[in-house]
């Protein structure tokens, strides 16, 4: 799969899609394990474990809703990624300004909130050795068309379809958070890849 308006050196280069997975994050960390290409990326449809931060289960179980993990090779101190979960947060925000005209709130560190409600999370993990990040893997997912919330949820999360009745453009959103993304990893290590 290919990522159309990627303006980026490497990140979103190496796309693979799946219709079901278990796990985005699971699968880009069996990728970095196997070397893969750098800024490798996976993006579902349909996630049956999903993972949000302390274990939780993000349910991504209807189409069209923006799920995906990448990770990037890194060899730097770990005070470079310092607040780098609010950073994506604050990425995430203001592609929804700037292409949908929507505001989101960030409830720290990594949970996307409209009107009280979780529309979106960020799982930000770190391969460290020898006091040096190796790798950045990042999952994102976001409830842009979730019709269906279960009971214990409903009253907890909703969508932005839901709230605003806009459509998202999965793709061209990625590719836009690609963008943004590597341009900020890229500053805050100094072009080293």
């Amino acid at each position: 799969m290919q990522l159309k308006n990627l303006k980026t050196k490497f990140l979103g280069h190496n796309c693979i899609y799946y219709k079901t997975i278990d796990s985005t994050q699971s699968k880009v960390w069996k990728m970095l394990e196997q070397n893969a290409p750098n800024g490798s990326l996976v993006i579902a449809d349909i996630q049956t474990a999903g993972k949000g931060t302390h274990g939780r289960i993000w349910h991504t179980d209807e189409k069209n809703n923006i799920a995906f993990s990448f990770f990037i090779k890194l060899e730097c101190d770990i005070k470079k990624l310092d607040g780098i979960t609010l950073e994506t947060a604050k990425i995430i925000v203001n592609i929804f300004k700037e292409k949908y005209n929507i505001n989101l709130c960030i409830k720290e560190p990594n949970d996307l909130v409209i009107n009280n409600k979780k529309v979106g999370g960020i799982l930000t993990e770190t391969k460290v050795l020898s006091g040096k990040v190796q790798y950045l893997v990042v999952g994102i997912g976001i409830n842009t068309s979730k019709k269906y919330f279960t009971e214990d949820i409903k009253d907890l999360a909703t969508s932005i379809k839901k709230e605003f009745n806009i459509d998202v453009n999965t793709k061209k959103f990625i590719a836009e958070f690609c963008n943004k993304f590597e341009k900020e990893i890229l500053e805050r290590i100094g072009d080293e890849n």
